[in-house]
């Protein structure tokens, strides 16, 4: 991977980061690192993520502004890249769609009011992109599942984990108020039978211990 990654890249399904709003700063200043806490209390600077990009499309006026949009089994990332991206903008410019793609981006939410609605929206801002292939998105989807079942059991289980884990399960409950864990944990069930089903030989995880 590039030597760009300065945090830990999460990996965080994409149904998961799609109803995470929980954005902070540890210490004060701009320059001070951003972070999204999911409800399952990953706490993301950066995302990696492997999926289909399934469209892309340049939105801009008068300068390149490219949008694209990265399936995994569970939906999409959005992703923006513009004129400080340039690099990563014109490789998402010229992959044929659709195409296995890695990604390496900062999480950006935003809220906007349509009707006098404030409707937030998740999107990633990419730092990396490339063309991979198949065994590389079957093997991303276990680790993300991994992690993800990780998590569920930390939020179930706060036992003998570090200061910083704990503040940031604590964190997560206060903010989201009500976290549905049965809902993520059938959200990796569902991620990894997508393997089962494209007949892929990776192994997979053991779900049938207690989570």
């Amino acid at each position: 991977m590039p030597d760009l990654i300065r945090e830990v890249a999460e990996r965080v399904f994409a149904r998961e980061f799609n109803n995470s709003t929980c954005v902070f700063r540890e210490e004060d200043g701009e320059r001070a690192p951003r972070f999204l806490l999911t409800p399952t209390a990953a706490k993301c600077n950066r995302i990696f993520v492997v999926g289909t990009l399934t469209e892309r499309e340049d939105i801009g006026t008068d300068l390149e502004y490219w949008r694209g949009r990265v399936v995994d089994p569970t939906g999409g990332f959005t992703i923006y890249a513009g004129q400080y991206q340039e690099e990563v903008m014109e490789r998402l410019a010229s992959i044929e769609v659709p195409k296995w793609v890695a990604v390496i981006g900062k999480p950006n939410v935003r809220e906007r009011e349509v009707n006098g609605v404030i409707n937030t929206y998740t999107s990633l801002r990419p730092e990396y992109i490339e063309v991979v292939d198949a065994v590389t998105r079957d093997l991303w989807v276990i680790d993300a599942a991994r992690a993800t079942i990780d998590r569920i059991r930390r939020m179930k289980n706060p036992v003998g984990l570090d200061a910083e884990t704990l503040r940031n399960i604590e964190h997560a409950k206060d903010y989201y108020e009500f976290i549905d864990l049965e809902y993520y944990k059938e959200m990796v069930i569902e991620a990894l039978k997508s393997l089962k089903d494209r007949g892929t030989g990776i192994e997979t995880i053991d779900l049938s211990a207690k989570i």
